[in-house]
């Protein structure tokens, strides 16, 4: 018997807490070349049938060919994992009847299903090319196994290869698998075990795998797979370096994805809309408008149009900003191109005159947007708060909100916040924490602004004991104040003479090591006895 050893291999775990290295140190030479002297796939017989189990498989066989369910039910108790393989074996030229078999053994009689059998079933669907039921399976295995189950699984899918006839695409499918379901150690395991017997995942997993590497924000990982791709001479797609430049772009490294737009071409690729989408974003995140703008020309300039997204990612890009009139000038080249604007265009927009104070032409949007027949969401609502509520037009605010629950949305944590800056606008700081705990009991929590907003607030109406009360609230929360807040509160609760107050201020922050740097509380109040 052919006895097969697996190897151990460096990989991620599935947090993935560093860039992983795709190095194999069992190995001498680069990983990155192609493994010219592959391990040999082994080879592992099983016994033939004899005597009951010969004749079981053979009726079995018999009624599965002529679809005689009912005479095959009484059967499943005589099933074994070593008859269910024969069988498997036996109907293997016919996917879908081997399907439906492992399908009604798995109903009847689950205990005679091995990893062994699961592997054969996988075997038969990927030859045919039936990877998405694959896929469903391997998931079904993965999901509820034990933390060795994928190394077990990949040795009995390596042991039945060639008892199965199979083809490379079985790894391939397990590997896609591992990507879709995040299970990122997993993946590049199999990628360097898949490599060790000569095999290549496709570039349709590999872009799986980038995919979802960029879904949880790990675009350093994402460009180290690509180099091992580079190494491993897979050739990428226009999806592959789509990803590529994404990843560049969330790296901050707006040059190198911009090198491989260049490149596309020579890797015989032609650029997509994606593709100038990704770096005019890439582009708008970092603030450079100008750059993003001369991506959008190129792309008309190469025969491609601008699609929603484009606009509405410079939209975003300028209101963002501040730069709210070369936002109406592309809105305006988005109509006049004939791109309906959306929910996003004009949340964008009524956010950007929002925040610049300008509630009126937030509220002239949203008539537009009613007259186009475009639907508003949470978003559009928590944006025309906050413009209002920026200037202290607090019952207008309220009418708003009170029209949220005729349109069946839940008020959330911004909704909360801008009601809250609403109340600071008009100096009513008691109402404003009223609303603060009231976002509490409803589940949600302000972030470090909106309590800044509300310590200024009570510091402005020289509640300094209102103040603390905010002070607690993040103090639970693990969030410091900025020396500036801190100096305005603990000077105003001095003049007040209440000295043990400040002491027990400072004392718990600095307890929770929240205090300021190079804060110095006694100093600032030698300067004023």
């Amino acid at each position: 018997m052919y006895k097969f050893q697996i190897r151990q291999f460096s990989g991620l775990p599935n947090s993935i807490s560093k860039e992983p290295t795709f190095t194999n140190p069992t190995i001498s030479g680069s990983f990155g070349k192609r493994n010219r002297n592959p391990i040999p796939i082994p080879h592992r017989t099983i016994p033939e049938p004899k005597g009951q189990d010969l004749d079981f498989v053979n009726v079995v066989s018999s009624h599965l060919i002529h679809s005689d369910w009912a005479k095959l039910n009484p059967l499943s108790t005589g099933l074994t994992a070593f008859r269910v393989k024969h069988i498997l074996l036996k109907i293997q030229k016919d996917y879908v009847l081997s399907l439906e078999f492992f399908n009604w053994v798995a109903a009847r009689n689950p205990n005679a299903h091995t990893l062994e059998t699961h592997s054969m079933i996988l075997h038969i669907l990927t030859k045919y090319r039936k990877f998405k039921s694959a896929e469903f399976i391997s998931k079904k295995i993965l999901v509820s196994g034990s933390i060795d189950l994928p190394s077990k699984l990949f040795e009995a899918i390596l042991y039945s290869y060639r008892l199965c006839d199979s083809s490379p695409r079985v790894f391939d499918s397990l590997f896609k698998t591992f990507a879709h379901l995040k299970k990122f150690r997993n993946a590049t395991n199999m990628f360097c075990q898949m490599k060790e017997y000569g095999f290549f995942p496709t570039v349709e997993s590999c872009n799986a795998y980038l995919s979802s590497l960029l879904d949880l924000h790990r675009a350093d990982v994402a460009l180290a797979f690509y180099r091992e791709m580079q190494r491993c001479r897979i050739s990428p797609n226009v999806y592959t370096l789509n990803m590529v430049m994404a990843a560049y772009c969330k790296s901050g490294k707006l040059e190198s994805a911009v090198e491989v737009l260049k490149e596309m071409e020579s890797m015989g690729c032609s650029p997509s809309v994606v593709s100038y989408n990704t770096l005019i974003a890439g582009h708008c995140d970092k603030g450079l408008m100008s750059s993003a703008l001369k991506f959008k020309n190129l792309m008309a300039k190469n025969g491609l149009h601008p699609t929603v997204v484009t606009f509405n990612t410079l939209i975003d890009g300028f209101c963002k900003a501040g730069k709210l009139q070369e936002a109406n000038r592309v809105f305006s080249e988005m109509k006049a191109t004939n791109v309906a604007p959306n929910t996003v265009t004009y949340n964008s927009l009524i956010n950007g005159y929002s925040q610049a104070g300008n509630s009126e032409m937030g509220t002239r949007l949203f008539e537009e947007m009613s007259k186009n027949r475009v639907n508003a969401d949470i978003l559009t609502y928590n944006a025309l708060i906050l413009g209002l509520c920026k200037e202290g037009k607090t019952k207008k605010a309220a009418y708003l909100v009170k029209e949220l629950d005729a349109k069946h949305f839940v008020p959330n944590a911004s909704t909360f916040s801008a009601l809250i800056v609403g109340q600071c606008v008009r100096k009513n700081a008691d109402r404003a924490f009223q609303l603060c705990q009231s976002m509490i009991r409803s589940g949600h929590h302000p972030d470090e602004q909106t309590l800044k907003t509300l310590i200024s607030s009570f510091c402005g109406n020289r509640d300094f004991e209102g103040a603390v009360q905010v002070l607690e609230e993040m103090l639970e929360r693990s969030i410091a104040l900025d020396s500036g807040i801190l100096s305005d509160l603990c000077l105003g609760l001095h003049r007040c003479g209440k000295e043990e107050l400040v002491k027990s201020v400072c004392g718990k922050l600095e307890a929770r090591r929240l205090m300021p740097q190079g804060f110095d509380m006694a100093k600032k109040l030698s300067t004023l006895d």
